[in-house]
Order: C-alpha cells, then sequence, then structure tokens
C-alpha cells in the first residue's frame, strides 16, 4: 500500500551518502513514486535524477550550489505531475500546492507567488560558475578535497562516521577522539580562527563533529587551513598533535588520480 518512499541522498547528521539507485529501484518495483530530497548533493556529486527513476527531488541554493538560500530547484516528471492531477481532495497549503504551482509556471501563468527576482539572478550567476568549471571537474573536485581532509583529519585521530563506501563528498564526519573537549575546541576555532565546525546532532551531540566542503568552500586552500587551525587549537588545549603531518597526509591525496579518487553513489 506504500504510495511514496522519500529519502535524503547526502544525509547531514551522519555524513552518508545514500545508495540512491538500489532504494529507487525498490521502490519502483512496488509502482511507489520516489521522492529525494538533494539539499546537500545537488552540484556536489551527481544526482541521476532520470537514471535512477528519481519522480520528484527537490533541492536548495545555499549548499553546493553556492547561493545565498531562499530557492528550492524542483523537478517533477509526468508519473509525478499524474499522481497530482489525481488527488482526491485540494492540497490543504497554499505554500506547498504543487498542482498551482505548475499552472504558475504552465501557459495558463496562474498566480501562485512574486517570484524573488535578484535570488533568480544569484542562481544563474551561480549556474554559470558551474558550466564553466564542469560538472565531471566539479564531482571530481568535491571528492578530491574531502579525501585530503579525510586523510589529515585522520592523523588527529578522528575517524570517519560512515565506511568509505556511504562517504558523502560534501560533508565529512568524524567522530571527536577521547577526551578531547567538543565545545572548547569549536569554540577556539570561531574566535580565533573565524572557522565554525558543526556539531553533532541528536544522538551524535558531543561525539561527533561535522565539516562542510560544499561548492566554492571544497578548495585545497581551505582544507589547508582548516588542518592547521584545527592543529593549533589541540595543542592549545594539550593534545599534542602534528599539524605538519595532517598537512603531508593531505598533499598525498592531491596527487591522487580519478582513477584512485573511487566513485559516487
Amino acid at each position: 500500500d506504500t504510495k511514496v518512499v522519500a529519502f535524503v541522498h547526502a544525509e547531514t547528521s551522519t555524513g552518508v551518502l545514500q545508495p540512491s539507485g538500489e532504494i529507487a529501484c525498490a521502490a519502483r518495483a512496488r509502482g511507489a513514486l520516489v521522492l529525494v530530497d538533494t539539499v546537500t548533493s545537488l552540484g556536489g556529486i551527481p544526482v541521476k535524477v532520470d537514471e535512477r527513476g528519481f519522480d520528484m527531488v527537490f533541492s536548495g541554493t545555499q549548499k553546493c550550489l553556492s547561493c545565498p538560500p531562499g530557492l528550492a530547484p524542483l523537478t517533477v516528471n509526468e508519473r509525478g505531475l499524474e499522481a497530482l492531477k489525481s488527488r482526491k481532495g485540494k492540497v490543504q497549503s497554499w505554500y506547498l500546492d504543487l498542482s498551482m504551482i505548475a499552472s504558475y509556471w504552465g501557459s495558463e501563468r496562474v498566480y501562485h507567488h512574486t517570484a524573488p527576482v535578484n535570488m533568480v539572478y544569484g542562481l544563474y550567476q551561480a549556474l554559470q560558475l558551474i558550466a564553466e568549471e564542469g560538472l565531471a571537474a566539479r564531482f571530481q573536485r568535491h571528492r578530491l578535497n574531502s579525501r585530503a581532509l579525510t586523510a589529515g583529519l585522520a592523523e588527529y585521530g578522528m575517524q570517519p562516521v560512515p565506511p568509505a563506501e556511504y562517504r558523502l563528498p560534501s560533508l565529512v564526519v568524524v567522530h571527536i577522539p577521547e577526551g578531547v573537549a567538543d565545545g572548547a575546541v569549536r569554540e577556539r576555532l570561531r574566535k580565533t580562527h573565524l572557522i565554525e565546525v558543526g556539531g553533532g546532532l541528536g544522538p551524535f551531540k558531543g561525539r561527533v563533529w561535522r565539516f562542510g566542503m560544499m561548492g566554492e568552500g571544497s578548495r585545497r586552500a581551505n582544507v589547508e587551513r582548516l588542518l592547521v587551525a584545527l592543529g593549533e587549537t589541540l595543542n592549545f588545549l594539550g593534545h599534542g598533535v602534528s599539524a605538519e603531518r595532517a598537512l603531508d597526509a593531505a598533499a598525498r591525496v592531491y596527487t591522487c588520480t580519478e582513477s584512485c579518487c573511487g566513485s559516487t553513489r
């Protein structure tokens, strides 16, 4: 009786990249619609909408697209539109009524909202930058920087939360080493180095750190700056680590070729 299978492609509390192809295949085999949240994946890793049979996909502009927040890119295929048209009752929320939004973008041009024109211009510029870089190069950059940061953090005793085959390139999540104070490290990074690191959410509160590696922020210079700042902070707090070793570990990754960087799910 399942009508919709919804999941988060790139899960930000755990740093997990979902096996989206397998999930979508299982859902479609049972006749269910596939609804996918790609807020932290669009623009950073492949989102194979048609190839994997996603029916409805939404995202946000503020992460791997590197735009100001406020827009939600959305795509709905014919199967999804048919499900909207076959509803037996009206959608209760004007804001979330996709049938009205479909008419707004259709030939009827039925009013639904006033478009945020400046935001659309911002998105246009961001997409131009993506087109100039090229998707293949952009995806490669995210993978490389994620691997380099992970290698450097390992020198500080910080191991990734997800296994290698499920790691998200745009967000690196690691366990906090035993004896290291979560709040003290993040506070010094923020106040002394002007770097904000995400703390754990839910059951992971105080147990993990979350390092965003998204869009224009996913750069070698940022990886190296973070490793130096984190090394200084840990040493200041008496943990005795080597930033030089962390930088060397990251540098070794940057010699990696496309073949050894792996693929994304």
